[in-house]
This record gives structure tokens, sequence and C-alpha cells, in this order.
């Protein structure tokens, strides 16, 4: 879910994947990118790169929450806040083809939780997104100010929906496999634009 599922492919999950909190969205999520390293040549990540890598994400015991195995690699630009923090500092300075595994707090991914009223929202139930009839308990997906965030049912009602706005993996200690599969520069236009365009990328 580092895209924007649940947790990374934080529009699955990880893509981004940028710290939750009451005013902040799940991560901007990135976008697969065809990357243009040359072969033979190991690029170290920096800012300004635009990077690619596979993940799986587990939880304190080591069960696997969300993984994009089989799919298409995360893409982002790295160092515009495009991803979350922790795994943007993990993968700093690691070269292309480099796998490693990072236990992260929660400060460093979807933020510690909200407790009490402050946690709670009330939206209309047509902005609501992932289902048609919604029950106390299930996630839904939000558009806000900072692009899309996962929030979870309280109680609803015919008009209106009461929702807990932090992330289902808000105040967990999180474990990513991750494996940088593809880096290159960014273009000028994209460091501009803060964000990474091309194949799957941004487009305006």
């Amino acid at each position: 879910m580092l895209e924007a599922t649940t947790a990374l492919h934080w529009r699955s999950g990880f893509v981004g994947i940028k710290q939750w909190s009451a005013k902040a969205s799940f991560v901007k999520l990135g976008r697969h990118l065809k990357s243009k390293q040359v072969k033979g040549y190991s690029m170290n990540i920096k800012d300004d790169m635009v990077v690619q890598f596979n993940y799986t994400l587990r939880d304190e015991k080591g069960e696997v929450i969300e993984t994009n195995e089989g799919r298409e690699p995360i893409a982002y630009l790295h160092g515009h806040d495009n991803m979350m923090p922790g795994v943007e500092n993990a993968i700093n300075g690691k070269a292309v083809g480099e796998k490693f595994t990072v236990t992260l707090p929660c400060t460093e991914t979807y933020g510690q939780r909200i407790e009490g009223e402050a946690a709670q929202q009330r939206v209309s139930v047509k902005h609501l997104l992932g289902a048609s009839v919604w029950k106390p308990g299930m996630t839904a997906v939000v558009h806000t100010d900072h692009g899309q965030r996962q929030v979870t049912i309280v109680k609803v009602g015919k008009f209106m929906a009461t929702v807990d706005v932090n992330h289902p993996l808000a105040g967990r200690d999180l474990t990513f496999d991750i494996e940088v599969v593809g880096a290159r520069d960014a273009t000028d236009e994209e460091i501009a634009h803060g964000h990474a365009h091309g194949v799957g990328g941004h487009h305006h």
C-alpha cells in the first residue's frame, strides 16, 4: 500500500509515502517510470532523482501486510516530499540493485494515532470512495487538499458519515523489505513541479 491501497503505493498504500496526520494525506504516492539507468553503472540515490523500488510491508509480528510483488515498481521523485520520511531516508544513498530491511517507528511512516474527538470528522457520504454501502469499521478513501487518504467509518447516516482520520496503520512500528530497482536523474520540469512525470506518472 505504498501506493494507494493501504500503505505505500501510497494510493494503493506506499507513494507514495508521506507521514499521515489530521492535516496531511496518506503519502503522495510514487509512480512507475521507465528507468534510464546505464547498464553496468551503479547509481546511488540522491535528491532530484526518480527512484523505482519494490517492497514488502510487515507488521510487528513479521506478518505481511502488503507487497507489490508481481506488479510494477513504486516510483517517486526523491527529496521532494513524495514518499514517507522513513522510507525515503532509508533509500537515500543506496545503490540501484541493493536489497535491505528497515524497521521504522510510526512517526516516520503513518504518524502517531490521534485520540478522541480530534480524530473524528463528518463528511458527506457521496465523498466516500470504495463501496456503495457503508458500515462502521469499513475503510474508505476520501479526497483532501493534500491528496487521497484512507479513513475508517465510525458511524453512517443517510447523507453524512463520521470517520476516523487516523490511517489504519497509524501508531504502529512497521518493517519494510525494500529492493531499489531503478533510478534516473529527474528532468528540469519534474523538479520544478515537484513530482515525477512520464508513463504512469503525473499528467497535467
